[in-house]
């Protein structure tokens, strides 16, 4: 059979899907043809109806098959209506999307399949009844719509990683991608996070499979690693096969919470590979030894997830039960290493006061990591977070459908007062760092904090659109003082400090 993966992926960064590329290199194994449509305007692919129909005509799938987010699933929902017009094939939907929402896919309409939790099995399954004409009614996994009801299989236990083949690179056209993202390429050496975020797919997908399987959730085996072996082989493929790989960045959810696979991880990739990486950390799980054993690896970035300065917050909303203190001592041993420091912070969160905002900017302005990255809180369907948002009557459901990503505006409606401090956070959430951080040049941001913040929304509306420049402008005149900031670098929400951007230009 020939299968066509769509992976809706507009308006944000360039992204590789990992599920697509396992699935796909399983199909290729048993025989099957693939083929992928990946849209991102960064890779020269934007949103457009005709050319996606050009190419299904010449492929002539057998299969359509989405991998869609939630802030996605406008444009799979756009892509397949349009299909639906002039091609015939079952149309399947995959995805957190899917999972976190499978009634919803199934009840629009356009999609004959909703996949939900892990695809690599079911996939598989799906097209083997598919070609011998089987009723695709009993997979595991899938659900589907037969007389107008819904069919609502259970899912199977999670995938033995140690069974998956090397990923389909091919598939993604994987040297423009490293070429657009500037050499640095994505890895995972697990899957699963312990930790229950309320605002996370994470606890929702453990909670699905609990129900099913009818099994405790210690039972379930969702934390899962490949052998060592296994991504060192991957690793070789990669810079054998292609070039201009400067960096790798190991996208597990929590890279450095199981002690002893992490160690002897490291301990090979220092021997065997040279090439710098980047990880994910998490503060209760950080201290002065994985530093130091990150950083004689070669660990040049260390990216922890703080979300909101206030302790309230986080432990009342979003689940994240962790002190400040915890914080400011994880970013230290960092620091006393060497490692650049990467914080994710959040606004806009359900519940979240003005205080609550000021306490999160402290919170950076304090602990001064590296670089900070800032989104705007988002609803996910099926999470805890969601639950509360609804019950808060916060959610404009509209809004939150047309949203393709989590970084330009919140499809929460906290009242004009609120939605407008959001929305200039939104742009200039670092020049309140900077005012707020001792650095000599705090008095220069200060003052165009302080402007911004006597604007009404109209006058507002069109500053804001001068940000990036102005912030180019007062960066130039902290640096003529001598005085450390953070500069807004590489997108509208990411902001990094000065001796690191003026580092990589001496390079």
């Amino acid at each position: 059979m020939k299968i066509l993966f769509i992976y809706p992926n507009l308006d944000s960064q360039i992204g590789f899907n990992y599920g697509i590329s396992i699935i796909s290199s399983l199909l290729k194994k048993e025989g099957h043809k693939t083929k992928l449509i990946n849209l991102n305007e960064k890779l020269g692919f934007d949103l457009d109806l005709s050319y996606i129909k050009r190419e299904i005509l010449s492929y002539q799938p057998d299969l359509i098959g989405f991998s869609v987010v939630t802030n996605q699933y406008k444009f799979a929902k756009e892509i397949a209506d349009s299909i639906r017009k002039y091609w015939k094939s079952p149309v399947v939907c995959g995805g957190v999307h899917a999972t976190m929402d499978p009634e919803g896919v199934l009840k629009d309409g356009l999609f004959d399949y909703a996949c939900v939790g892990e695809g690599e099995d079911a996939l598989l399954d799906l097209v083997h009844y598919l070609e011998k004409g089987k009723k695709a009614t009993d997979i595991p996994n899938i659900w589907t719509k037969e007389n107008g009801y819904i069919i609502k299989n259970p899912v199977r236990p999670f995938i033995d990683l140690t069974r998956l083949p090397l990923k389909d690179y091919e598939l993604f056209d994987f040297q423009r991608m490293i070429d657009a993202k500037n050499g640095w390429v994505g890895l995972m050496v697990s899957r699963g996070c312990p930790f229950k975020c309320s605002y996370c797919f994470n606890h929702r997908i453990v909670e699905i499979y609990k129900n099913d399987l009818k099994v405790p959730a210690n039972k379930l085996k969702y934390i899962r690693f490949h052998p060592h072996e296994q991504v060192f082989k991957e690793i070789g493929y990669l810079l054998e096969r292609y070039k201009n790989i400067k960096t790798f960045i190991f996208d597990d959810d929590l890279f450095t919470y199981n002690r002893k696979y992490i160690e002897k991880f490291l301990s090979e990739y220092k021997i065997k590979v040279k090439v710098p990486f980047v990880v994910n950390g998490h503060v209760m799980v950080f201290d002065d030894k994985i530093a130091s054993l990150l950083k004689d690896a070669g660990c040049i970035i260390v990216k922890f997830g703080l979300e909101s300065g206030s302790e309230r917050i986080r432990r009342n909303v979003l689940r994240r039960y962790m002190s400040n203190k915890k914080i400011e001592e994880a970013f230290r041993s960092a620091d006393k290493k060497g490692i650049h420091t990467s914080a994710f912070v959040m606004i806009g969160i359900p519940k979240e006061t003005k205080e609550d905002l000021f306490a999160t900017i402290d919170l950076i302005a304090r602990i001064k990591p590296g670089r900070f990255r800032w989104s705007i809180f988002f609803p996910y369907k099926g999470t805890y977070a969601y639950t509360i948002s609804e019950r808060e009557g916060l959610i404009d459901y509209k809004k939150m459908f047309n949203l393709p990503n989590f970084t330009d505006e919140s499809c929460l409606d906290f009242g004009e007062e609120h939605n407008l401090l959001i929305d200039k956070l939104a742009h200039i959430f670092p020049w309140y760092v900077n005012m707020r951080a001792g650095f000599p040049a705090s008095f220069i941001y200060e003052k165009r904090v302080k402007e911004i913040e006597q604007m009404g929304r109209e006058k507002w509306d069109s500053f804001k659109k001068e940000v990036l420049y102005i912030d180019e402008e007062l960066s130039k005149k902290a640096l003529a003082i001598g005085s450390h900031h953070y500069a807004i670098k590489y997108n509208r929400f990411t902001a990094v400090k000065d001796d690191w951007y003026l580092g990589e230009q001496e390079n």
